[in-house]
């Protein structure tokens, strides 16, 4: 039994938004992911943190739910920015059921556990202090803040990792908010997608402030799931 993780999955196969176009980092996308986890057990689980299917609907999306609900283990599903299909949880559990997809969960305003490792998260958002977009980004990054307390509230005093989609930190920018969030309750580590191609060069690695950092962006990751513990 291990711990995995893994976000930027953007998988289209029931649609016409296959990210080959993007060049030869996503030549065989989708044969790589299921070659990869191939290599995985069914009592592994997979923190998959966001942009999971381009669907614009659950319906849209059901093929590439299929997809990952046949991947070996228990998968942990987030919201990215791209993840427009996402719905309540109860209507996402619900959709779930009714398709037989029984390896999904959901972290989205809880906490859940892997043993005795609380693992918690929430989407993130991106801080811009100045523009037209400021008081929406305020009002987002507000709500974001208070989920992933939520989150790492109901972890109590468990060892603790964090799972986003949005980099709380990379050079040249810092969410304040979220990285405060991470410090207070003692995050051992925090893992996040979202950035690709040359913007992954900005990514931040490595500890900072007590947490250890980590970009796990499917294309950075080569498709291959990033092994946190067993």
């Amino acid at each position: 039994m291990a711990l995995y993780t893994i976000g930027d999955l953007h998988l289209s196969l029931n649609g016409n938004k296959s990210m080959e176009v993007f060049g030869p980092a996503w030549e065989g996308y989708v044969d790589r992911l299921r070659d990869a986890f191939s290599q995985l057990n069914d009592e592994d689980v997979t923190v998959l943190c966001g942009d999971l299917s381009w669907g614009m609907s659950l319906e849209e999306s059901l093929e590439d739910l299929r997809f990952i609900d046949a991947l070996p283990g228990r998968k942990i599903l987030m919201k990215g920015n791209h993840d427009y299909w996402w719905n309540t949880a109860a209507k996402m559990k619900r959709f779930f059921a009714d398709n037989g997809l029984e390896t999904l969960d959901i972290l989205h305003n809880n906490c859940l556990w892997y043993g005795d490792i609380a693992l918690c998260g929430t989407r993130g958002w991106f801080y811009e202090l100045d523009g037209p977009e400021r008081a929406h980004n305020e009002k987002m990054l507000a709500r974001e803040a208070g989920r992933l307390e939520t989150s790492l509230q109901a972890a109590g005093t468990a060892d603790k990792l964090c799972f986003l989609h949005y980099p709380p930190l990379y050079q040249g920018y810092r969410c304040p908010e979220l990285l405060a969030l991470l410090e207070r309750y003692g995050v051992r580590a925090c893992y996040y997608g979202h950035l690709h191609g040359a913007a992954q060069r900005r990514a931040v690695e490595g500890s900072c402030a007590g947490t250890e950092f980590s970009l796990v962006a499917a294309d950075y990751l080569r498709f291959v799931p990033k092994k946190i513990c067993e």
